[in-house]
């Protein structure tokens, strides 16, 4: 193998099957450690007010009321959490840890759910639609959550979603609050809206929330519904339908079902709730019947947007497909077809039972937005990392930091070349991470870290941070996981 640093070079590789006979991938890709340094300067000294007094310019004008047609589709603005709160942290390196700390707390709740059985919901779809809106990067709830900014009522107040491939309910805090955190921007008033409605007690809807991982009682002939997450945090309030708008395209969807919550409880500080877009049938693309949809994560140092997309435009048509799995057991998530991984254009060692689905047991390779970092089966990791450090024999270890046991100093270099690691899809497909998804600042000292860690459970997940930059899009009818690069 040729030695990392001398630039960018090919290999052939050959496999057992046929279907990977004849495949070149780049053995090594660039870091660019100025850029990556820059950033993190830039996430701690942005001004979030600039962003809020544009926003608030949006919300003085009329925001107009185009009923969603199955000919049409509609996008979601995506913004990082940090773009959305005042810096507290004093350096990046403290930054770092508290994203740390809240994606364990997410990978904690994850593996929570998992171990409890899940039902498929029982309400039907309703009619094929298109839609979509920006993307923002979160840090609070969980590592790394992007928000999306959702018009909710008549007339339509802008809230901030939490983006969640992992819920299928959505929920936003309401006015009058026994508990609630802080958020931005005002706390949703149900009684300045002329779409709110109640949903009434006993309904086949509300005895459904259970299939959809809430659960249902009454209060006053309302239905009421109690979300909990495995890291602790909870919401309580009523299930109601409320109109939804989304603010790119300025389509409306009525008859929404969504979480109203008066008690609420955990890391979801900014955000004004969460959009659930698992595979429920309470979750938003289930009751949209939007069986297609994408998104594309920006960096999360980065202050600028993206989008969330539903509907015929959101697969491009490049994209780099794999197929969407399920587990009989776990109906919610988004499972891929991983076959293997490759470092520096050598595939390793593993047997195809790594990656694949045990239908009694949490397992296979899941897709997810609010886990940041990826967490890889302890024997695949350690298979990943101990190539990968092999093939940076020549940069200067830095230890550890945190959950991440391979760091690098950087501190004497601009950029640096670093082996390529790439996912493998069925038919000999294959998707390159970018270098910055796969060496992370953690500190302004330019100590960077392998962005990868071992899972304690036999379920993989691939995290938000080895996504940004590239479109992820997901089609239930044709069962398809797509990814493509650069198409932000």
């Amino acid at each position: 193998m040729a030695k990392v640093g001398f630039g960018v070079c090919f290999i052939l590789i050959s496999f057992a099957s046929s279907a990977f006979s004849r495949v070149i991938l780049p053995e090594s890709t660039i870091l660019d450690v100025y850029a990556s340094i820059q950033k993190t300067i830039d996430v701690l000294s942005f001004n979030p007010d600039l962003l809020q007094e544009e926003q608030e310019q949006d919300n003085e004008k009329e925001w107009s009321y185009s009923d969603f047609s199955s000919s049409s589709s509609f996008s979601v603005k995506l913004q990082s959490r940090d773009t959305l709160l005042k810096p507290t942290h004093k350096n990046y390196r403290a930054l770092t840890i508290d994203r740390l700390e809240r994606d364990s707390a997410r990978v904690k709740s994850i593996i929570s759910k998992l171990n409890l059985d899940s039902l498929h919901g029982i309400l039907k779809p309703r009619q094929d639609e298109d839609i979509a809106g920006p993307v923002s990067s979160g840090v609070k709830h969980g590592s790394g959550e992007y928000f999306a900014r959702v018009g909710v009522g008549r007339p339509p107040k802008p809230q901030y979603l939490i983006l969640d491939t992992a819920s299928d309910i959505s929920w936003l805090q309401c006015a009058p609050c026994m508990q609630c955190y802080n958020q931005t921007g005002p706390i949703f008033e149900p009684s300045y809206s002329s779409s709110f409605s109640y949903i009434s007690c006993g309904t086949q809807l509300c005895r459904s929330l259970g299939d959809s991982g809430g659960l249902a009682g009454c209060s006053n002939k309302t239905c009421r519904y109690l979300a909990f997450y495995g890291d602790g945090s909870y919401t309580v309030g009523e299930f109601v339908t409320e109109t939804l708008t989304f603010d790119t395209s300025h389509t409306s969807l009525e008859n929404i079902y969504i979480g109203c919550g008066h008690d609420n409880r955990g890391l979801f500080t900014g955000a004004a709730g969460l959009l659930a877009l698992g595979r429920g049938s309470l979750s938003f693309p289930s009751q949209v019947n939007a069986v297609a949809f994408s998104y594309c994560l920006v960096d999360r140092d980065s202050t600028f947007s993206s989008d969330l997309q539903f509907g015929s435009g959101a697969e491009p048509a490049d994209a780099i497909t794999a197929p969407l799995l399920s587990h009989p057991l776990y109906p919610t998530f988004y499972y891929v077809n991983l076959t293997g991984i490759s470092v520096g254009g050598q595939l390793l060692n593993l047997p195809q039972s790594v990656f694949e689905i045990n239908p009694s047991i949490p397992s296979g390779v899941i897709v997810d937005t609010g886990t940041g970092i990826t967490r890889l089966r302890a024997d695949v990791y350690l298979a990943l990392r101990d190539a990968f450090v092999k093939a940076t024999y020549n940069l200067t270890s830095a230890g550890g930091f945190a959950l991440f046991d391979t760091c690098y100093d950087l501190s004497l270099e601009t950029s640096v070349s670093v082996p390529s690691v790439a996912f493998w899809f069925p038919g000999g497909k294959s998707l390159v991470l970018p270098a910055k998804n796969l060496l992370v600042p953690v500190d302004d000292k330019k100590t960077f870290c392998f962005a990868f860690a071992a899972s304690n459970s036999e379920v993989s997940i691939i995290g938000n941070l080895q996504q940004q930059g590239i479109r992820v899009s997901f089609n239930t009818a044709t069962s398809v996981v797509g990814f493509s690069p650069n198409r932000c």
